[in-house]
Formats: C-alpha cells, structure tokens, sequence
C-alpha cells in the first residue's frame, strides 16, 4: 500500500465506548463525528470489526437504531456534523478538532473576502498557483468530513426500513426527512467543490467496502439532492419543534438555490415564494431581544446570542446552529476566532468583550465588501463592521492619545498582518468565564429568510421579471435603511453585491460565485490579493491525490489543470 494510501485509509471506530457519566446522545455524536459504522469517505481501503461482544455500553448501528430514541440520538450525531462547518476540522485521521475551519472552502479566496493573517493553510485562499494541488490536505479533510456525513445519513435512512422498529410511518418519514437533507446538504458540498463526485446512497460496512467507485456525473448527483430535498419538503414540519431542528422551509429554500444551478428559475421562484409566504417566517425589522434596550439595529439583533432561535423572538432564522458552555456534548465554534480581527495588536488595545472576545482575524473582508453600502445602510454601520476601536489598556496607551480616545480603522488597501482593518460584529462572543476563551459557545443563525428572498429574486430576475425582483431586493433593503431600487436597476451583479451586503460571511460566497458563473471575474474585480494569482481550473477544486490513490480498482480521473 502506498503512502497516500496508508495516510487515507480510515479505521474509524465502528464503535464508541461511553465513557461513565456520558450520556447515549452524547457518546452518539462523539460516534458520528468519528465516522460511524466504519464511516468513511466511500474509497476506504478497508474496515475493520474486531468485536467478537456485545456489551450494552458498546453503541453501534445494530444496537442504537432499535427504537425512536435510538434514531433521534443518530439525528444528533448528523446535526453534530453539520456544525463541524464552524466548529473546526476533524483530521482526515479522525482526530479532534484543530484551528482550522471548513467554512473557508466556502468563504473566502473571493470578492468579498481574502486571509488577513494567514497560516499556511489560509495562504491558499491569496496565492493558490501551487498551492492549490491534489496533495492540498485540507481538500482531504473536507472530503472525509462530507462522506462521513454522507454515510452517517445512508445509515440512518437504511436502518429506518427495519419493520421492526416500534414507530409510526409519519415519525419515520419525519426522522428520515431530516437524514435525507443533510445527506443533501452534503452532496451539495461536493458538487460545488468538485463537480462530478462518487454517488453512494447506501451505508458503508465491512462487506460493502468499494475500492472501484466512479465519479457520478453533475447532473445525476443534482437530481438526487433534488430527491431527497423534496423528500424533505413533503414530510418534514412547517416549522421546527426545537432549535436545533430543519423545517420544511430549509429544504424548500435549498430547492430554490438548487433550482438555480440546474438553470430552472420558475421552479426556483415557486420553492422560494413557498417559504416567503408560508406565513411562518418573517424577517427582523424591529428592535428585540436581550440588547433591545441598547444601541443597535434590528439587522443585527438576530445574531446575538440569547436571540438566535425562534423561541426567543427570530422570526427570520430557517436554521440556527446550536452551542452551549459547559454542557458536556454540546457544540461550540470558532467564527469569531477567525472572521474578527486582531485588534488587540493595536497598542493600547486589550482584548475585551466589548470588542468581541480572543481572536485570530485571519480571515478578513475586502475593501470593496466594506465599501458597497450605502452610509445609511444599518449593514455597514458601526453596529455591524467595526471600523474603529477605542484605547482601553490604560498602561498601553501611546503617548499623546488618552484612555478612551478612538482609534479609526483604514480600508483602503489590502494586505496581510493588518490589525486595523474593519470586521464584522455578526460573531462578536466572550465566555462570561474568561474573555480570552479561544472558542465560542453561542448560538447562531445559518439559514435566514433574507437569504431566501434574495433567491426569489435571482430566480424572477432570470425570467425577465424585474419588477418583481426589484420589489422582493427592496424588502430586504428597506429592513436595512437602504435607498429602494427601480426594475431598471436590477441585474445579476447588483443581486450579487446585495448578497454580499446581507450575507456578508454567512452565504457560501464561492459557491454562490460559482453558481453565477461569476467567480473568476468579480474575484478578479474586488480581490487584490487574489485577482493576479487565480486562474480558471481555479472554478473547480482538485480532488485529494490520496483518494484517487485508494480507489485501486478503478482510475478515477483528476479535475483539468491538475
């Protein structure tokens, strides 16, 4: 076996011993984390069992997806899954999370963001050339976490078929609705990623192991997305019973996106218009919540932290993602560690809650992103982009300048090491314990009902209906305070620099970009960092050496260019 073989080839624990005091729910994420039943990203070299027992603080497949309980502790594990999008990756090893973030396959190397402090990975997203290669191990991580995924989902929906699992039919369709769209969310993944990628519908065991997988076209890997989202739009609820859960508006919103690429915008724009007005959801125009008495604005409330989930007053949020301190098994994230600046750089500045918490600031949004909003716009005021600090480390403080005099931030030109660019406040976050935590345990929003609208108006813009989508554009604007647009003036760039001022870190902006066909051209446009280093084999990712390496039994063919 060759070494890109041996570094690939994945044992994951086909069990997971509780530890005493864990409860099943949280030893069945800490499994679906690790891969389940032998998980692993499908051109696995082998899976090893190795039990000859079967005591009951032993969890596999056979002995959890026995009853109702059983697979709601396997929905956890799959929720768990998703969250590693901003929680931090999981070594293709299966090793605990490091400092690194799956979200920057999706969010930066862009028009509207780029690496500020860059380690070696984040290098990638300024200068690819070279370093954008099949042996790229992050591209291998990201991989593995998707079929894990991928397979923790084929597990669950095969297992549901057993008749003798004491359920009704409505709560099995139900638990299976929800494995289905995040089976989908994860193919949808790939496709941006990699375009044509290996389509496994089935879970993955010692006697099922393939080492002769083919790469399924685009389009057959897009219809079964549709499959499952649909399947998910029929059986899942109007609305979510538990923050933590998807409703039938997450699949119809990703219908509408998926709709998009497969360039059919009617039946884009009707998904999009169920949610719009399914009556269910609105979006955040007036001040609530915990901060409601302070200074701020609407727009931002919703991502503060005691405001998130629909319970607590957002009526926009379709999916929120789930954190908690000190809650053994809970979620946690590191957006703010990454997306706020290092501010504290700045002498005469500490770090302190106020600003945000501990962060790295190594990723960074560009200039023209800070610049595209209008000065009444509440997305670009200083509740949402910090643009200026003030000296709060009294011994520190240059001289000439005063404790509480204010330091204002310069955007003009892009480079990397800079603490006094702006940030977004979206992920602001302190423990209350210690304000220098690393990692941050608030919840957030993932999916919101703006986003949707935007949709809605890409798909009408696409029939030539741009009264229409002028009016679904102004609804999101006028939240905002900004200047309402006529028909005239909408057009694909203008739909995609709202999303940018709306969504700014929170959509997949690449995949967006992708979508569009735009990428290499407004990246080109808006990143200066990037724009004299990308090329076109850029648009699609090279897939891991190391998984072409372990799928002996068949040659699977790299992307062009690589």
């Amino acid at each position: 076996m060759s070494a890109s073989n041996r570094a690939y080839r994945f044992q994951g624990p086909i069990t997971s011993q509780r530890a005493p005091g864990m409860t099943i729910g949280q030893s069945v994420r800490r499994l679906g984390r690790a891969g389940f039943v032998c998980g692993v990203v499908l051109v696995v070299a082998s899976c090893e069992a190795g039990l000859t027992e079967n005591p009951p603080h032993i969890i596999v497949a056979d002995n959890l997806y026995v009853d109702a309980a059983g697979f709601e502790a396997g929905l956890n594990a799959l929720y768990a899954q998703v969250r590693l999008e901003r929680e931090g990756v999981v070594n293709s090893s299966g090793a605990g999370s490091t400092n690194e973030l799956y979200q920057e396959i999706t969010n930066v190397g862009v028009d509207n963001a780029y690496a500020n402090y860059p380690a070696d990975l984040e290098r990638l997203w300024n200068d690819w050339g070279v370093r954008n290669n099949p042996q790229q191990g992050f591209y291998l991580d990201v991989w593995t976490w998707l079929y894990r995924t991928i397979n923790a989902a084929n597990t669950l929906i095969g297992r549901a078929e057993n008749p003798a699992i004491p359920w009704t039919e409505a709560e099995k369709n139900r638990t299976v609705a929800q494995a289905r769209l995040i089976r989908a969310w994860a193919y949808r993944h790939l496709d941006y990623n990699w375009g044509a990628v290996p389509l496994n519908l089935q879970e993955s065991t010692g006697e099922t192991v393939r080492t002769d997988w083919e790469r399924t076209p685009r389009q057959q890997v897009r219809e079964q997305i549709e499959k499952d989202l649909l399947f998910a739009e029929q059986h899942l609820p109007a609305t979510s019973p538990t923050a933590a859960r998807v409703s039938k508006a997450v699949a119809r919103h990703y219908l509408a996106e998926l709709y998009l690429a497969m360039g059919q915008p009617a039946k884009a724009e009707e998904k999009a218009e169920a949610v719009l007005n399914g009556g269910e959801y609105r979006l955040v125009t007036a001040r609530y919540g915990v901060r409601a008495n302070q200074p701020g604005v609407a727009f931002m409330d919703q991502f503060v932290d005691g405001n998130v989930n629909r319970n607590q007053g957002n009526t926009e949020v379709l999916w929120a993602l789930q954190s908690a301190l000190d809650v053994p098994g809970a979620g946690s994230n590191i957006m703010r560690r990454y997306w706020v600046n290092r501010y504290y750089n700045i002498r005469g500045v500490q770090v302190s809650a106020e600003y945000g918490g501990r962060a790295i600031g190594r990723l960074a949004n560009t200039a023209w992103s800070i610049n595209a909003y209008e000065p009444r716009d509440d997305r670009g005021s200083y509740h949402s982009i910090r643009k200026f600090y003030l000296y709060n480390d009294a011994p520190n403080v240059p001289r000439g300048s005063q404790l509480g005099d204010t330091i204002h931030l310069i955007w003009t030109t892009e480079r990397q090491s800079n603490p006094n660019w702006p940030s977004t406040r979206k992920w602001d976050w302190a423990s209350p314990n210690d304000v220098s935590e690393a990692r941050q345990f608030g919840d957030q929003p993932y999916l919101r009902l703006a986003e949707t609208y935007l949709l809605a108006a890409e798909a009408e813009f696409r029939q030539g209906k741009l009264a229409e989508a002028a009016q679904h554009i102004n609804v999101v604007r006028q939240r905002a305070n900004a200047t309402p647009i006529t028909a005239a003036q909408v057009t694909l760039d203008f739909i995609l620099d709202e999303r940018s001022r709306e969504l700014l870190t929170e959509e997949h902006r690449r995949y967006t970009l992708l979508r569009t066909g735009t990428w290499l051209d407004r990246t080109r446009r808006f990143n200066p960092l990037a724009r004299p280093n990308i090329a076109p084999r850029d648009t699609i990712l090279p897939i891991p050496q190391a998984v072409i390496d372990a799928n002996i039994g068949r040659r699977m063919p790299q992307n062009p260019g690589y």
